[in-house]
């Protein structure tokens, strides 16, 4: 038996949803990023999917999981060096004590 679209699909649909809850339920920040980067990851297996089975999109797949791997890595250097700096004035990395950051 081979994969089929619909299998990469139902994959990164449940990496979204993983990612989405994590957002939703961590309070410390660096679970959040970890469930950001999941739900970039189920978009980018949904988009090589896309393009391995749909000869009219097989260049631009590969391309946008590109730029969104490259969008990842930027988003967590500097969500990283935010967390950082939180942590060093305030000792803690929980995301409900993130008050003073508002407007």
């Amino acid at each position: 038996m081979t994969a089929g679209l619909e299998h990469y699909l139902i994959l990164g649909a449940i990496l979204f949803v993983c990612g989405a809850l994590c957002m939703a339920t961590k309070r410390n920040a660096i679970g959040v990023l970890i469930g950001v980067e999941l739900v970039l990851n189920g978009a980018n297996i949904n988009l090589v999917a896309f393009s391995h089975f749909n000869a009219a999109f097989a260049v631009e797949g590969p391309i946008f999981a590109l730029l969104v791997i490259v969008l990842a890595a930027g988003e967590a250097a500097v969500a990283l060096a935010i967390v950082l700096n939180f942590y060093n004035n305030h000792m803690t990395v929980d995301v409900d004590n993130a008050e003073e950051l508002k407007g």
